[in-house]
């Protein structure tokens, strides 16, 4: 599989407010706020977002709850690559 370049990264939050002051008010990450939180004015990587942990627990498990017996993911990633097809055969 050959990896192109970092497509998006970012922290999953449990408090929205409290991360949007310690990123964008003290860091002072360029994040705007338009459905998600997030820039594309970060060199290194395309996207840059804030996900909450709510919307991550719904997207795996279908429940605005993160289960209290699965440990709660800190960041997530995303490649872009060559050849899906064959990083999906290779993963």
């Amino acid at each position: 599989m050959k990896v192109l370049f970092v497509a998006g990264f970012g922290p999953i939050v449990r408090d929205m407010d409290a991360a949007l002051r310690f990123y964008r008010d003290t860091i002072g990450l360029p994040l705007e706020e338009s459905g998600d939180v997030s820039t594309e004015k970060v060199d290194g990587v395309k996207h840059l977002g804030l996900w909450p942990l709510a919307d991550a627990a719904e997207s795996c498990f279908g429940s605005r709850e993160w289960p209290s017996n699965v440990t709660a993911p800190q960041a997530w990633i995303e490649f872009d690559v060559e050849d899906v097809a064959a990083a999906a055969e290779e993963l």
